[in-house]
């Protein structure tokens, strides 16, 4: 099933996760079990990464997608990034991901990784948007930034990028990380103003540990809010109490973000079972 028309059909918020592949180094088998876990919480649909930087191959993304899809029952969106592929490179991951059922896409430009050089022939997530939509009947989504993205002018800028983007093809958004739901809120009424009329769901990062999260705010700019700061102060140093803090003050984000009619969250699960499992069984009554 095609995430928009799980959009279309449901009439409640919508919930989903982000998983990723393990590395290179490890069998791709070392997932399953976890897999199986985060899918049995039912959600509406799991997201595959591409990869830290992308540097993980498509092989993987796109098989743990098919995995998820037939093997597990859940419907599953596959990451693909463009800045370091060709055309060419594009039409072999598209015909790969047809061949293995997946009807879903979240189209990103990819990061710019450290001693490579970007390829020429996309140089945006929404060049990607239009080639999908042009060759091949796949489900479009594409990322945004609440707290806008690191190369953008300002605001406007980044919300008429945004634009773009949905015009070339994106039929749903999902949201970076955010700490802060009054500026996803900010984010949403720029949206409206531009005319961005397609589903955005909310992107929750539980934070863990420290160093998570330190290395998350660094890739994303994510503001981290006061109350936010000295939970992570208070507990950096007793594991199992950050991890717990961090959960509850995801759960107080997704309980306010529903009780103000967002079209869904999207948990970044970090392939942690365990974390999924007590977030879906906090919220999952208010879905």
């Amino acid at each position: 099933m095609k995430i928009t028309e799980i959009f279309n059909n449901k009439q409640r918020t919508i919930y989903s996760f982000e998983v990723f592949p393990p590395k290179k180094t490890s069998p791709i088998e070392s997932i399953y079990s976890k897999l199986e876990e985060i899918c049995a919480l039912k959600p509406d649909f799991i997201s595959v990464t591409y990869g830290a930087g992308g540097t993980v191959g498509h092989s993987r993304t796109c098989e743990i997608a098919s995995k998820i899809k037939h093997s597990f029952g859940v419907e599953s969106v596959a990451h693909l990034t463009c800045v370091n592929s060709t055309k060419s490179d594009i039409d072999s991951n598209l015909d790969d991901l047809k061949a293995h059922g997946i009807e879903n896409i979240l189209a990103l430009r990819g990061d710019y990784v450290e001693g490579v050089e970007p390829k020429k022939e996309f140089k945006y997530a929404g060049d990607l948007c239009a080639y999908i939509k042009a060759h091949g009947d796949f489900d479009i989504g594409g990322a945004c930034y609440p707290e806008v993205h690191a190369e953008a002018r300002d605001e406007v800028d980044d919300v008429l990028n945004l634009k773009k983007k949905v015009d070339s093809g994106a039929e749903h958004l999902i949201s970076q990380l955010f700490f802060d739901n009054s500026a996803f809120y900010r984010f949403l009424e720029r949206t409206k103003i531009a005319g961005i009329n397609v589903p955005i769901e909310a992107g929750i990062m539980p934070v863990t540990n420290k160093s998570q999260i330190e290395r998350m705010t660094s890739m994303c700019g994510a503001s981290l809010p006061a109350k936010f700061s000295k939970i992570m102060q208070k507990y950096e140093n007793k594991p199992e109490a950050l991890r717990d803090a961090g959960i509850a003050y995801a759960v107080e984000q997704i309980v306010d973000l529903i009780a103000n009619g967002v079209d869904g969250i999207h948990l970044y699960t970090m392939n942690n079972p365990y974390v999924a499992r007590k977030i879906t069984d906090a919220v999952g009554n208010l879905l």
